[in-house]
């Protein structure tokens, strides 16, 4: 509070701002001096609010989402021209993964994959997959590789164990090579299911998995050498 030569003081007021506070000077007469207590005003901290009949906006922080230096890398499965793959087949459950190669195939046809480009290897059985997508990724002749195969439960439990070791061999193969390792293997609890997902009533997974290496190989070739 400060007294200026007409009688009058002045009163400091601050306001609770964004940044700190913000001093006011508003007069008051000699007589009415003594400071009165002032009723509590809430500030809301939304976007603005009001004090004694004043709307105060906040600035508005730019937000990081609205910056054009986000980019988005997808991989095209149209730009195919180029791009190697391998097909490593398991010979075991022939029946059932000889269908799931044709439909991969069929697949690289159509989304104009050079006949040239693709190589398929014949491994004994699914076990076997993982070991030889792994040396296939790293020759660094291929861009991607599909493994295909088919494990169905029997009456014990070997099934579960070529299952789990199918599954972290493709994994393996495709951390240690640096090269995309596609998972075709399909494991069904009889014939029946493989047969529908090999061309069947629920679709043709290689199809599938096909586009999937075509997708893969394109987004490491273009995005991430």
């Amino acid at each position: 509070m400060a007294l200026n030569g007409n009688g009058c003081c002045w009163i400091q007021e601050r306001i609770l701002s964004r940044n700190g506070c913000s001093v006011f000077l508003t007069p008051r007469s000699r007589s009415s001096a003594a400071i009165l207590p002032r009723k509590s005003t809430a500030l809301s901290f939304s976007s603005s609010f009001q004090f004694q009949g004043f709307v105060v906006d906040r600035k508005q922080r730019p937000s990081s989402m609205q910056t054009a230096a986000v980019r988005h890398l997808v991989g095209s499965v149209t730009k195919t021209q180029g791009l190697r793959f391998a097909v490593v087949v398991a010979r075991f459950n022939e029946i059932v993964t000889r269908q799931l190669l044709e439909g991969a195939l069929d697949t690289f046809r159509k989304y104009s994959v050079n006949e040239e480009d693709i190589d398929v290897v014949w491994v004994p059985g699914s076990f076997e997959i993982g070991i030889v997508a792994e040396r296939l990724g790293k020759s660094r002749n291929y861009h991607a590789i599909l493994c295909i195969g088919a494990v169905i439960r029997g009456d014990t439990t070997h099934y579960d164990a070529v299952a789990n070791s199918v599954a972290s061999g493709v994994l393996s193969a495709g951390l240690n090579s640096g090269v995309p390792c596609i998972f075709g293997v399909l494991t069904c609890e009889d014939m029946d299911q493989a047969l529908n997902r090999a061309g069947g009533k629920s679709g043709n997974k290689g199809a599938e998995c096909a586009l999937t290496a075509i997708e893969m190989a394109s987004l490491f070739d273009h995005h991430l050498k």
